[in-house]
């Protein structure tokens, strides 16, 4: 919580602040017709030199008034710099949003999933729905729609999903693997990644992989493409379905940002559900981004934020979790923490829970 405890800006810097978030919405779409249009790629392609209006002009299918107006508003945005010949160039926020593939992947995510929704947020809060998914489809929550989103936006989706903890998994599966487990149940399993790279891993461990149909038909079709259906099986279940009970045995349970998909209650629910599953000396792997374990302002800000995509879009309930909240669930699921590893891919936890 140090990054959160004191005040460090000035009042000028305050006030500042304040304005740039009140302009926030405008200053997203402009940094994104930015990036689309080509200007802050032509513009990083001539180096510190940097070009004229004019030379961007050569480059991109714009009038000389929309490039003027863009270029205007890099520089309050500080994507630009303008030198005495009227010349631009990128500063170091310009590049990391031309070059750099995580805020890509947010800034796509953020417009062409939560950025519509974002509006119902209030009405979110006040009734405990995602209020903003109608803007995407008809569902009462997200997780049923993303087969049937548009391939663009489910895109967008996916690799917001998968960007973060598919760069723990190389690490995890050392992890996991080490107890040598034969049978291993994959909690939200999705696409199917993690279950194929567990049969990747180790030839001889079973996988059952549970997740919603939609999912299941995926990953189902990729089991068969790479050769490893005979050792993957699959549970199809709404997992909020108490009344279902999970398939029983295992020597592993693993979920990988899953449990931020649901509210204290539902996570304790699920956890009890895992305990009757495992065997007696069974672990449960619970990989998770927690807010106040991240060592950078930027990355603690990104998950806060992520939680409200939850709050309007997603499902209304969950958030990402600050680990007092998240082990306490486990203490109420009758689980114990047996091990807590902080320096999984881009500082997630992975928790090794027992009964």
């Amino acid at each position: 919580m140090e990054l959160f405890s004191k005040e460090t800006k000035t009042a000028l810097q305050a006030q500042e602040a304040a304005l740039r978030l009140a302009f926030a919405p405008i200053a997203f779409q402009a940094t994104r017709a930015l990036r689309d249009f080509g200007i802050l790629e032509v513009i990083s392609n001539s180096g510190p030199e940097g070009l004229t209006i004019e030379e961007v002009l050569a480059h991109v299918k714009l009038s000389r008034y929309a490039v003027r107006v863009l270029l205007e508003a890099g520089l309050g945005m500080e994507l630009l710099i303008v030198s005495e010949q009227k010349k631009y160039s990128l500063t170091k926020t310009g590049y990391f949003i031309q070059h750099d593939r995580l805020t890509r992947i947010n800034m796509d995510f953020s417009q062409d999933i939560c950025y519509l929704g974002m509006n119902h947020l209030k009405e979110s809060l006040q009734e405990g729905r995602p209020a903003g998914l109608k803007e995407l489809g008809p569902w009462d929550t997200i997780y049923p729609g993303l087969p049937l989103l548009p391939p663009e936006i489910g895109k967008s989706w996916f690799e917001f999903d998968h960007y973060y903890s598919d760069l723990a998994f190389p690490q995890a599966l050392q992890i996991v693997f080490a107890n040598k487990p034969r049978t291993l149940l994959d909690i939200g399993g999705n696409t199917g990644k993690w279950t194929l790279a567990c049969t990747k891993h180790d030839a001889d461990v079973r996988v059952t992989m549970f997740d919603l149909p939609g999912e299941i038909e995926i990953a189902a079709q990729k089991m068969k493409d790479e050769g490893v259906a005979d050792r993957v099986s699959f549970h199809e279940a709404n997992i909020l379905d108490e009344s279902l009970p999970f398939p029983q045995g295992f020597d592993a349970i693993w979920m990988s940002q899953f449990l931020d998909c649901f509210s204290e209650e539902q996570i304790v629910s699920i956890l009890k559900r895992c305990r009757e599953a495992l065997t007696e000396n069974g672990t449960i792997y619970i990989l998770e981004p927690f807010w106040n374990r991240q060592r950078f302002k930027s990355a603690a800000f990104s998950l806060q934020q992520t939680s409200l995509y939850f709050t309007a879009m997603a499902n209304g309930n969950s958030q990402m979790y600050h680990t007092d909240d998240f082990f306490k669930c486990i203490a109420d699921a009758g689980l114990r923490i047996v091990e807590e590893n902080n320096e999984m891919g881009l500082n997630y936890t992975l928790l090794k829970c027992q009964k």
